[in-house]
């Protein structure tokens, strides 16, 4: 079966940018969806809990109202609206089991994200059962993360970074910058090819998988190199959320030191408020601010990277002898950041903290389950294989090689600025 796209299309990123301002313009006029319960310890909490009737209709009208979003999203890039409608329910009930399994009393307690769950879920079905190609070339992996990503933006309060001081944003720059170069000097001496060598400096410097994901839509990556740097990210993320904090206690690190540290080493938000937590409240302060710090950067760095992409790999440029003209920057320019500033600036300067606390738990639950969807669905449409496979190792070491040097020159830095 074919997925031929329609006449009528608008470019994802920008189509992003729409959904992402409906959904925020729909929970400050309209309709503020309410939060699902997930949370349970045995089986009696379950039934009593997730399986509620209330709370089962609260699920329910999430999922209509997802594939409602959806739905308008898949029409407006013009790809197949019947297909989508066909695979939307069987991701969604996928990442509902992710969801219910990362609400259990006993993995909440080491802070295991929904995410994971997701990835791995996709990932069993994906390689274990042969899925049609019409199926897989009908998940709307980077539709889902990008909507995501403009609700991300909500969450990146201005005030409250500055408010915090401005020690958290000077580390979050001295680390991005060196560590990026790092990144990006050694996977050329490895030779790893320039999609994947941008990613991965993104992903280890900047904030993990939003920011590959950010670096993927800036130079136009594809999919599959994605998926890897995803992969790897999401499994690194763990060993160093749990050891991190006891080598911390061990050396008898101070907890802002340690908070500083860990915001500024581990790549995905939720392990960083996980690793915090194990260490004290002081740290999971400092190294939310540092994350938050580094979020903040994700903009910028973006569009430094579509300009330096656009610079070194645009043919006609090449043809023309001169450098690229400001309209193939903004062509090649990832529209959804801009989505992602807009977003952060209207909740950080526009929106009274009164409304913005009345609506935050409801976008923070439709920002989670957009990214737990997207992991899904790049879970069903990665092959396993290939992350082990002998042309994935030069990357691997890389990424492992620039996270070790990122633990220890970040360790350094937040003794200078914060010991």
């Amino acid at each position: 079966m074919s997925t031929q796209p329609k006449q009528f299309n608008i470019h994802e990123d920008w189509t992003v940018v729409i959904l992402g301002f409906i959904i925020i313009g729909i929970s400050l006029f309209i309709f503020l969806p309410e939060v699902p319960v997930f949370t349970w310890s045995n089986t009696s909490d379950l039934f009593q809990n997730v399986f509620d009737s209330a709370n089962l209709k609260i699920l329910f009208t999430q999922f209509l109202y997802l594939i409602a979003i959806g739905t308008f999203g898949t029409f407006l890039i013009g790809k197949s609206i019947k297909y989508f409608l066909f695979t939307f329910p069987i991701v969604y009930l996928l990442t509902l089991i992710a969801l219910i399994l990362a609400g259990n009393s006993a993995i909440k307690s080491i802070n295991l994200e929904a995410v994971i769950f997701s990835l791995i879920i996709g990932l069993a079905i994906g390689n274990f059962f042969k899925l049609p190609d019409w199926f897989r070339s009908a998940l709307s992996t980077e539709l889902f993360v990008k909507i995501g990503l403009v609700l991300l933006g909500t969450s990146v309060i201005f005030s409250d970074i500055l408010k915090a001081g401005s020690l958290g944003l000077i580390q979050a720059l001295v680390v991005v910058l060196s560590v990026w170069y790092f990144a990006f000097w050694l996977c050329r001496k490895l030779k790893v090819d320039d999609e994947l060598t941008m990613m991965i400096s993104s992903a280890v410097s900047i904030c993990g998988v939003s920011a590959a994901i950010a670096t993927s839509g800036a130079i136009k990556g594809d999919s599959k190199k994605l998926s890897y740097v995803i992969s790897i990210v999401l499994v690194t993320a763990i060993p160093m959320m749990i050891f991190m904090p006891i080598i911390a206690k061990y050396f008898n690190f101070p907890e802002e030191v340690t908070g500083a540290w860990l915001g500024g080493s581990i790549d995905t938000s939720g392990a960083v408020v996980a690793s915090g937590s194990l260490v004290g409240e002081t740290a999971l302060k400092i190294s939310t601010i540092v994350k938050f710090s580094q979020n903040v950067l994700l903009g910028l760095a973006a569009f430094a990277i579509s300009v330096y992409w656009t610079y070194t790999h645009n043919k006609s440029a090449e043809v023309l002898e001169s450098k690229p003209t400001l309209s193939v920057i903004w062509e090649r320019f990832p529209k959804f950041v801009i989505g992602f500033i807009l977003a952060s600036l209207l909740f950080s300067f526009f929106i009274t903290s009164e409304v913005r606390d009345s609506v935050k738990d409801s976008l923070k639950n439709l920002q989670g389950i957009w990214f737990a969807l997207a992991f899904t669905s790049i879970g069903l449409e990665t092959n396993f294989k290939d992350l082990l496979a002998n042309n994935s190792r030069k990357p691997l070491y890389a990424f492992l090689l620039a996270q070790l040097f990122n633990v220890i020159v970040t360790l350094i830095i937040a003794y200078f600025l914060f010991g």
